[in-house]
């Protein structure tokens, strides 16, 4: 099924508003026409909770003061707001989406930050009441802020590295520009690629849309420090790049089959090191402080374009944790079954080190993995690796293909 969300009316122009008028968003007015374009009008329902509420329009301004809904008058209006927001969850439920796309900051719609409730513009963390509603009931929510971030352009293209497999993505891109791997800052002149990989950076559209595409990338275990690991993911910033598409191949801890394509929702970094553990490092990503937290460092909102991608290939799509170690040894069993107590779904020797700078840098991070093997078998070699990475890498090709589709961008 394509992608389907639910999305605050007054973005798409409805006029709803308090103040009678409406707030259309450009972004989600484009990305609204891309899906009703691939799924037809049932692709897009919209909401707006306070007229569900049975709030007039225009009305008087309210903001969440406490666990209540107060409008400036004084007046409780908690009871409308929260009858709303039910409504508007039924009606999200009913139209088979999981991804909703509300107005920042409201009292309804407001997601990770609201009115304060003094009516003095001031904003403080927090969820509108709908908002609330929504997350309790499963969905990803977003506001209209971060479509307008994610929303690919030339001058924000979208980066992907990719891992052993997926080499032929790069294929298919329409090149305006190629950069040498040695002429980017920090990247190891002397480094050679690994079998799968190659070091030049293509920038051009992937069915017309915007990317800097990575073809290869060096490893921890071949010396490197994770200031020279990430130097793809600083150089793709550098050129404007705000999502990030990282891939690559990983043995299942648990029971997901070889050949499965896996998202990855969280990450655990056990190579011994941290990119922001330098002063180099934080002084190249030009970061005030290397304290970040890492919780939320793969975006849900991508996660949506992916899982729709992988419905619409037909494609079966695991989900799960991502351990990073150290390599170049593949693991032992006793190493598997302690990876499978601490919660991992999937292990690799990549990524963990550029899913932390990117996530550093702003960026908003979709993680992908190919499923090579079953990891901790006497059997496991890096020719079985490539293989099965050749062989399952269409389907991931198809499903990164996808989720270009549905980011679509500015000029689509």
């Amino acid at each position: 099924m394509p992608l389907r969300i639910v999305i605050s009316d007054c973005l798409l122009g409805a006029a709803c508003r308090y103040d009678g008028g409406s707030k259309p968003h450009l972004g989600c007015l484009r990305l609204a026409r891309r899906l009703r374009a691939q799924g037809g009008e049932r692709a897009v329902a919209p909401i707006c909770p306070e007229m569900l509420g049975g709030l007039p329009c225009p009305r008087t301004p309210a903001e969440v003061r406490g666990d209540r809904v107060v409008r400036s008058d004084g007046i409780d209006v908690t009871r409308a707001y929260t009858d709303g927001a039910a409504r508007s969850v039924d009606i999200a439920k009913a139209s088979g989406a999981r991804l909703a796309i509300l107005k920042a900051r409201s009292p309804s719609c407001g997601s990770g930050a609201i009115y304060d409730g003094t009516f003095s513009g001031r904003v403080v963390p927090g969820d509108g009441v709908a908002a609330q509603m929504l997350k309790r009931e499963g969905f990803t929510v977003v506001d209209e802020e971060l479509v307008k971030y994610c929303e690919p352009s030339f001058e924000h293209p979208v980066a992907i590295v990719l891992g052993s497999g997926l080499g032929a993505l790069a294929d298919r891109v329409r090149a305006v520009r190629r950069i040498p791997y040695e002429d980017i800052e920090g990247f190891p002149a002397e480094a050679i690629p690994v079998e799968g990989h190659r070091f030049e950076v293509l920038v051009g559209t992937i069915d017309g849309v915007p990317v800097v595409v990575y073809p290869g990338r060096v490893h921890l275990y071949q010396g490197y420090s994770a200031l020279e690991v990430t130097s793809l993911i600083r150089h793709a910033h550098r050129l404007g790049c705000r999502d990030i598409i990282l891939t690559c191949a990983s043995g299942a801890v648990g029971d997901i089959e070889p050949g499965t394509t896996g998202i990855i929702r969280d990450q655990m970094n056990l190579t011994g090191v941290n990119p922001l553990a330098s002063a180099a490092c934080v002084a190249e990503a030009e970061i005030e402080v290397p304290f970040i937290s890492m919780a939320g460092g793969y975006s849900s909102y991508l996660a949506e374009f992916a899982r729709a991608a992988a419905q619409d290939a037909g494609a079966p799509l695991a989900e799960g944790v991502y351990a990073g170690l150290l390599g170049p040894t593949y693991e032992t069993a006793a190493e598997v079954r302690a990876l499978g107590v601490l919660g991992a779904d999937y292990v690799g020797m990549s990524t963990v080190c550029e899913a932390i700078m990117a996530h550093a840098l702003g960026m908003q991070v979709l993680g992908l993995t190919l499923v090579t093997n079953k990891a901790g078998l006497a059997s496991n070699t890096h020719a079985e690796v490539l293989e099965e990475a050749e062989r399952g890498g269409e389907v991931c090709q198809k499903i990164i293909l996808g989720v270009l589709r549905y980011l679509g961008g500015s000029h689509s």
